[in-house]
């Protein structure tokens, strides 16, 4: 037998009918196993739409949120650096200017 696999929004339209017309109807409309309708509920309920994303994990998540974060610190950090060297140029420029060429 061939393995289905479904998409997100597939995932929360089932999530969704579940909840309004019974989790077995749904079950056997879609040909789902218990088990699996449960762990996306477990996945939705714990990480949001971000679970349903593949191998995904609260540690996962945790992890790829704090990498973020000390990313865009970094990028900060190297904006800043650039700012100054451009300014310490400026200075140096005006501060010592080229020599005008002898003609």
């Amino acid at each position: 037998m061939k393995k289905r696999t479904f998409a997100k929004e597939e995932k929360l339209k089932i999530l969704e009918e579940g909840k309004k017309n019974g989790i077995q109807p749904t079950l056997d409309k879609y040909g789902i196993y218990p088990a699996t309708y449960y762990s996306w509920k477990k996945k939705f309920e714990s990480m949001g739409e971000t679970g349903f994303q593949h191998g995904m994990t609260p540690a996962h998540l945790k992890e790829i949120r704090r990498l973020e974060k000390e990313n865009d610190l970094l990028k900060k950090l190297l904006a800043e650096k650039e700012i100054e060297s451009h300014l310490k140029d400026e200075l140096l420029k005006k501060k010592y200017p080229w020599p005008k060429g002898k003609n």
